[in-house]
């Protein structure tokens, strides 16, 4: 089983977190992840395994009905999951990530859905990427929206999808000023559906497909004002279920991606390890005895510590004022993308160190390398991590410059 490798790895290098809530769940997972790589599709019954388990509840405080976990504690179960399924534990840092976003956002008005939610193991997502278009009418106590939410990762396996749209006439002409509202979808309700056009090359079973919306009624009084790019900012002084929801998502989603990286990289580097001590290179050499073997994956090792490091303070901070109840700013979200962009672009050394000690023939062997280095292209690439925006972001504010909206 990956995780029981990954963890055993040079124990006094890498050593052993807490036990953790996926634990059970682990050999599960690394069973059938070459099998939903290659069919794009994570095992139903693994799906209906974590809906019943305490991972679907870990980012909901216990007002809720949630675990209340630690930022750590997320962190490091994703880590685990990674390591062994990288698509299921994407999906799984979805439905967190954006739970925390739907918590804050619906607020207290909405405590009783929210319970609903948590109670019954329920996913969510949020396809509200790049080219997304929604537009909503109102119909008496309701909102009829209509268009597409895109990179909607995990709806195969959601209950609920999050959405926001523009508010338009009964001649669907958009409000001026701009008004944008945010609501949730049961995936299952009439005009619902899910367009499988997710064909990246990482993370195949991740399902960041379309959803096409047609003439979908949305109760009106579950329509709440989305602040989008001003969201941090926002959620600083509106109520909130619980002072955890006034931490921004996005900086959050960040250091648990910079998690599953480390959790990747890792068991990465101990299958590289594992098959380099009993293979040999040209004129029969022992490959343990070439110096840039050793160079490489010591390098390796040391990028990841230094990763692991990197997110475990990004995590430490934010529970830490967790604790204190105190509302983060500006430069405290701004921190958490930077220490998040660093760690990926560690992990990034690492794997190409890692390729370059496998070599050609290492590839040509087997293993789940190249699967692992598809499936990790699409971390640092994630709008919310992409080291362009956040750089950006950050050296405007350094600069004392007025941010960009996102």
């Amino acid at each position: 089983m990956t995780d029981t490798i990954v963890w055993s790895m040079t124990a006094t290098f890498f050593p052993p977190g807490p036990a953790r809530t996926a634990d059970p769940l682990l050999p599960m997972m690394s069973d059938q992840a070459e099998l939903a790589d290659r069919t794009r599709t994570i095992d139903p019954e693994l799906i209906a395994a974590i809906k019943g388990s305490d991972l679907m509840k870990l980012a909901a405080t216990a007002g809720i009905g949630g675990v209340e976990a630690s930022i750590l504690q997320i962190g490091r179960e994703l880590e685990a999951v990674a390591a062994n399924c990288t698509s299921t534990a994407w999906t799984l840092w979805n439905h967190l990530s954006v739970f925390h976003l739907f918590a804050g956002t619906l607020g207290p008005d909405h405590v009783g859905l929210l319970t609903d939610i948590v109670d019954g193991g329920q996913w969510v997502c949020f396809p509200a990427g790049a080219g997304s278009g929604v537009r909503g009418v109102v119909d008496g106590e309701d909102v009829r929206i209509t268009g597409r939410g895109s990179f909607g990762s995990g709806g195969r396996y959601a209950d609920w999808a999050g959405t926001a749209f523009s508010m338009c006439d009964d001649d669907g002409r958009r409000r001026e000023p701009m008004d944008i509202r945010f609501s949730i979808v049961a995936i299952d309700g009439e005009g619902v559906k899910i367009d499988p056009t997710w064909d990246g090359s990482a993370v195949r079973a991740s399902a960041t497909d379309d959803i096409h919306y047609t003439d979908v009624a949305i109760p009106l009084d579950r329509c709440v004002r989305w602040y989008g790019a001003n969201r941090a900012e926002s959620l600083r002084e509106l109520p909130v279920v619980a002072p955890r929801y006034r931490e921004d998502w996005v900086g959050l989603s960040d250091i648990w991606l910079g998690w599953m990286g480390v959790g990747l990289v890792k068991a990465a580097l101990q299958e590289t390890v594992e098959s380099v001590r009993d293979r040999r290179s040209i004129m029969g050499k022992a490959m343990v005895t070439r110096p840039t073997v050793q160079v490489n994956l010591g390098n390796a090792a040391a990028l990841v510590a230094a990763a692991e490091a990197t997110v475990e303070s990004a995590c430490r901070e934010v529970d830490r004022r967790l604790d204190l109840e105190r509302v983060p700013d500006e430069a405290d979200y701004l921190r958490q993308m930077a220490l998040a962009t660093s760690a990926l672009d560690q992990l990034e050394q690492a794997m190409g160190l890692i390729l370059r000690s496998l070599g050609g023939n290492g590839l040509r062997e087997g293993g789940s390398f190249e699967r692992r280095w598809r499936d990790f292209q699409a971390m640092p690439l994630h709008i919310n991590a992409h080291r362009d925006r956040v750089h950006h972001q950050l050296g405007r504010f350094v600069l004392g410059e007025e941010l960009e909206p996102f």
